[in-house]
């Protein structure tokens, strides 16, 4: 993988955000922007929002969802060894299944850093 995957992915994104909002009702525009707030700083600051949010993303195994947490944690400028934690976590709540989750997880966070 390299740079191009994450501008790809980035890009990718935001087209089909793009898309949905073309069709979208008031009900759909309600639940991105209470995704957007939740994610905001609060009693929690958002980089641990973030974090949260990637741990759960791991869970749930979404590489998606993984991905853009990963980019929001670059964002914060998270640590290697901060991100490490959380995989770790992500891990053992999740268990083995998540495994080719975290490999991906881990690819990507190289490619975010290489770019």
């Amino acid at each position: 993988m390299s740079k191009d995957t994450v501008d790809q992915f980035q890009k990718g994104r935001q087209k089909l955000n793009d898309l949905v909002m073309q069709l979208a009702s008031k009900n759909i525009k309600r639940f991105y922007a209470l995704d957007n707030q939740v994610y905001s700083e609060g009693a929690l600051p958002a980089r641990t929002k973030e974090l949260l949010g990637l741990v759960a993303s791991l869970v749930l195994r979404c590489d998606d969802c993984i991905k853009y947490h990963l980019s929001q944690c670059y964002q914060y400028e998270i640590s290697d060894a901060e991100l490490e934690e959380v995989l770790a976590v992500g891990l053992i709540v999740g268990g083995s299944i998540v495994i080719p989750h975290l490999r991906r997880a881990v690819q990507f966070w190289d490619d975010l850093q290489a770019k």
